[in-house]
């Protein structure tokens, strides 16, 4: 692999946004790490825009939800001297149903994937684009990040954490030569809604996005060094109302469309805007 600062390390890269934002960012040129549980779709990625676009792609099988993993990451990475110039933290999920429903320690490691490794790896990766005075971090949050969400309430919660962080570096880091970019996408077709009955319905897929479409959303918005970008017309509408809605009205509309996606508030596994 190159040790330029052209290589792009992506979390959640075996599916759904992550594996569109990989394939845009090989064919931009990068040399790419590709991060998720799933080795074998990850390797079959690999081979696939290797070919296509004569780069190098390292593959990291890792769950983000055992503590240690960004560590590891960042540790196989320098012994090889490996230097990241563009930082994807993609990995994410949710649960829906009640806070005291749900398994509490699948909600912890909500938070460890979705808040705590994300931190981890940006505050590992971005000191050397400090250093090399170029970089780009793309944070993936949500348009769950605007408002409360009752019956995905921890969900909502990492979200709403994502958005404020990287917002906040974005600030710090003007005039280093390394942008932070948050993208909020809102409902996107990926495995997590195809395996959710109730999201195949007209209402969903007449609002929901392609992880294509997004993706590129972020790229773009990622190398203009926007800070923030939410996915589509609608969810920027979306996204207008609520801010001038009283936090009371947004979180009742949010937790009405939660128990009205299903008539079974089970435990399933729904993420908008972002996979694993």
């Amino acid at each position: 692999m190159t040790t330029s600062g052209d290589v792009a390390l992506v979390t959640g890269a075996s599916s759904g946004i992550g594996l569109e934002l990989a394939k845009l960012l090989a064919a931009n040129g990068h040399d790419l790490v590709l991060v998720a549980r799933r080795e074998k779709e990850m390797r079959d990625l690999a081979d696939q825009l290797s070919r296509q676009h004569e780069i190098a792609v390292r593959v990291v099988a890792a769950d983000l939800a055992r503590p240690g993993a960004p560590e590891r990451i960042a540790e196989a990475l320098a012994s090889d001297g490996v230097e990241v110039g563009t930082l994807v933290n993609n990995a994410g999920f949710g649960l829906r149903g009640s806070f005291t429903r749900l398994p509490v320690a699948r909600q912890l490691d909500q938070i460890q994937v979705n808040v705590t490794a994300l931190t981890h790896l940006t505050a590992l990766f971005l000191p050397g684009m400090q250093a090399r005075k170029r970089g780009r971090v793309l944070n993936v949050a949500s348009t769950a990040a605007f408002q409360p969400g009752p019956q995905m309430a921890v969900y909502y919660a990492t979200k709403a954490y994502v958005l404020s962080l990287s917002v906040a570096l974005a600030v710090e880091l003007e005039g280093t030569g390394v942008t932070v970019t948050t993208l909020c996408p809102g409902l996107t077709v990926t495995e997590f809604h195809e395996v959710a009955e109730h999201l195949k319905s007209d209402a969903f897929m007449r609002h929901a996005m392609t992880a294509e479409d997004v993706a590129e959303i972020g790229i773009r918005a990622a190398l203009k060094g926007k800070a923030v970008v939410t996915a589509g017309f609608t969810n920027q509408l979306l996204g207008g109302v609520v801010k001038i809605l009283p936090r009371s009205t947004a979180t009742a509309i949010a937790g009405a469309t939660m128990r009205n996606a299903s008539a079974d508030p089970a435990q399933r596994q729904l993420t908008p805007g972002a996979n694993r």
